[in-house]
């Protein structure tokens, strides 16, 4: 049998610094829960839309050829509405847990990091649907970097990783971003973000 949520769905994020594994536990989350009967899907941001597409290309987020930050933060935004109103709000609309792969606090923070206003930055995501959960994986900015350190990315520098991380944790001090430890087994990582999520939904579904 297959379990809905209150036939409204829960929308959940998964957070983290690039090279944090959030990629690989959302999918994890997923499975697990599908496995436990839950009506669950993966999503992720930039979406797989055309805007996603283009944000993903080298002429936004390489740095040759990178587009100016403001437009970046724009670029996101529009994104995220486009993608929420096709794929996230049909899918919780039919009693769906959607996990998603980054949300509005990517943004916040990487584009933060990058020195844009953090309430221009909120205020043009305004019509973004909030997560009802987002949980931030924590992995200190020294594994991630040594993580990734063969990828080029403008991103990847240690210096680039603990601003961004910074501003996560403005996030995760005001009660919007729940924490959950990163550096340590897979399936641990795994384990612990599965237990927040029941967790809150043994209390709000």
């Amino acid at each position: 049998m297959t379990v809905t949520v209150k036939n409204k769905g829960v929308f959940i994020c998964i957070e983290g610094l690039d090279g944090s594994g959030k990629t690989t536990h959302a999918h994890r989350v997923v499975r697990n829960l599908q496995k436990n009967g839950f009506d669950a899907v993966y999503t992720t941001e930039p979406s797989t839309g055309d805007l996603g597409k283009f944000i993903r290309s080298s002429a936004v987020l390489e740095g040759k050829k990178r587009v100016p930050r403001v437009v970046e933060a724009l670029l996101f935004a529009l994104d995220r509405v486009e993608h929420l109103e096709k794929d996230v709000k049909p899918a919780l609309e039919a009693g769906k847990i959607v996990i998603s792969d980054r949300c509005v606090y990517s943004s916040l923070a990487y584009q933060g990091a990058a020195g844009l206003d953090l309430t221009w930055i909120e205020e043009i995501n305004r019509m973004a649907l909030p997560a009802d959960l987002a949980i931030y994986i924590d992995v200190p900015p020294e594994v991630v970097v040594k993580r990734i350190r063969r990828k080029k990315s403008v991103m990847e520098t240690l210096d680039t990783q603990r601003k961004v991380q910074e501003v996560y944790m403005k996030y995760i001090t005001n009660g919007k971003l729940v924490a959950v430890d990163g550096d340590k087994r897979k399936a641990s990582v795994t384990e612990s973000i599965l237990a927040v999520i029941m967790d809150f939904l043994e209390k709000n579904g």
